[in-house]
């Protein structure tokens, strides 16, 4: 699976000249449907052919810009190894493909930026969070939602302490027996052949401040639980070294390497589920709470405005519903039309990323769920 850094969905922001392509689809991890997924991908293909040359674009134009995704066809590793859902983009100069735990509504869109709203899941904060399973032998961090968990893949960590420090010995000298504490029966992690000492403890500080380092890049920006799973000893040394703000103070106790993805994820969604519930409610509190001082708005292009400039606090967006109108960063103005017109975007996706991306909250429920049951409600930090 592939994570989406705050960096990168930055880039996939940033302004290009031409028309950018946003495919989605939903694809399968495994069983007879694999098969159909490069067929639904090739259908997209050609919507997406399709669709640029009904922009103006010259035959040898959309071959050249769709030419990277074609390339997709013919790696059959690349479909082996999939998640819930594809995303892909392409302008004349760029091509980007995540593999993502997010089951996706078939969709292609051809406007002048990339149509980044599908994602917003992985960066709202509500129901998507993160485990980091630690054991001497391994580290797995995993990218969790209510019903989907993905490893991630930790390119630049260590998997092993002997392999951190080539202490090849250290392993050997540090004996332990696990269970689980307060059980019947059960003795909680120990050491056995000696204590662990100074020395020791450092070295395995120094692993973690390593795993750290790369998690503090790969998660910069995100405001998304972190549940870290390992045998009781290593958890506090984890936490010195951890410098993520929204690492939770529950943890998964035992061997990590004797459970499976799923079998973490179960373990962890009851551990986080009440986190989202209460910032939920407590951002729904607050909104009302300030509404009417002038900090909260429902007013589309205001909010659009705020978020630009880092002024939301909060933003609730509703789910399925889009909001067109165009942004112009020369006059500073929001133009909201009642339908899509030539160089129109959708706004609500529009605020919410750059809420994000100015380290905002966004929650995207449904219509239900909305503070005034309008498409769109934020709290401003000023």
């Amino acid at each position: 699976m592939d994570l989406i850094t705050t960096a990168e969905l930055r880039n996939l922001l940033s302004g290009r000249p031409g028309w950018h392509v946003s495919m989605f689809m939903p694809t399968h991890r495994a069983g007879r449907e694999t098969g159909q997924d490069p067929i639904r991908f090739k259908n997209l293909l050609r919507k997406a052919e399709e669709g640029l040359l009904a922009k103006g674009l010259r035959s040898i134009e959309v071959r050249a810009i769709l030419k990277p995704a074609q390339r997709l066809l013919e790696d059959p590793i690349f479909w082996h190894y999939q998640s819930d859902g594809l995303a892909v983009f392409l302008t004349p100069q760029e091509f980007y493909a995540y593999r993502l735990p997010l089951s996706f509504e078939e969709q292609v869109m051809i406007i002048d930026r990339f149509y980044l709203k599908p994602l917003l899941p992985l960066f709202v904060d509500d129901g998507h969070y993160y485990i980091l399973a630690l054991s001497q032998k391994q580290v797995r961090l995993l990218e969790g939602t209510r019903h989907t968990v993905d490893e991630v893949e930790l390119k630049h960590t260590p998997q092993s302490l002997a392999e951190a420090l080539q202490y090849d010995h250290f392993e050997k000298q540090l004996q332990f027996h696990t269970g689980t504490s307060g059980g019947a029966g059960k003795r909680p992690a120990m050491f056995h052949g000696h204590d662990v000492g100074d020395e020791e403890k450092e070295r395995i500080l120094q692993w973690f401040q390593r795993i750290d380092d790369e998690l503090s890049k790969l998660l910069a920006g995100r405001q998304s639980p972190l549940v870290l799973a390992g045998v009781e000893y290593l958890l506090p040394f984890y936490r010195q070294a951890n410098s993520y703000a929204h690492l939770i103070p529950e943890g998964i106790p035992g061997n990590p390497d004797e459970l499976k993805h799923e079998a973490l994820h179960a373990r962890a969604w009851p551990l986080v589920h009440p986190v989202f519930v209460r910032t939920r409610e407590e951002t729904a509190a607050r909104y009302r709470e300030l509404a009417g001082t002038g900090r909260t708005t429902t007013d589309v292009a205001e909010a659009v405005l705020a978020a630009r400039h880092g002024r939301v606090e909060a933003l609730f967006v509703t789910t399925g519903v889009q909001v067109w109108g165009r942004f112009d960063p020369a006059t500073n103005t929001v133009h909201v039309h009642q339908s899509p017109e030539i160089g129109d975007e959708d706004l609500l996706d529009l605020a919410a990323i750059h809420s994000i991306l100015n380290g905002g909250r966004v929650y995207a429920v449904g219509s239900d769920q909305m503070p005034d049951h309008a498409p769109l409600a934020a709290v401003f930090r000023y």
